[in-house]
């Protein structure tokens, strides 16, 4: 069996549920571990995040990289690169 550390904090369940997502789908061995606990409420998550991702060592950079795409709101698709006119926030002045 291999073994499994902390790759990197997760800080809410809808990241938790989006990172788990992307593992499975490129099928990289991985196990969540929510820092939630029924005693405390959730105490420790607000103090801590909301929990970890671990996996074998040789997949920490891939699962880190992920998390940092999933956090600039990157989804890997056409979308990552949008041309300025398509960004409501950032509008297209003519040229005089």
């Amino acid at each position: 069996m291999e073994d499994y550390k902390k790759a990197a904090v997760l800080e809410n369940e809808f990241e938790a549920q989006l990172v788990t997502s992307v593992l499975s789908e490129r099928e990289i061995p991985h196990r969540l571990r929510s820092y939630h606990d029924t005693a405390f409420d959730g105490l420790f998550q607000t103090q801590k995040g909301w929990g970890t991702v671990s996996s074998p060592e040789e997949h920490h950079q891939e699962i880190k990289e992920i998390l940092t795409d999933l956090r600039l709101g990157h989804s890997g698709g056409a979308e990552d690169n949008p041309s300025p006119r398509s960004n409501p926030l950032n509008p297209v002045r003519p040229s005089k």
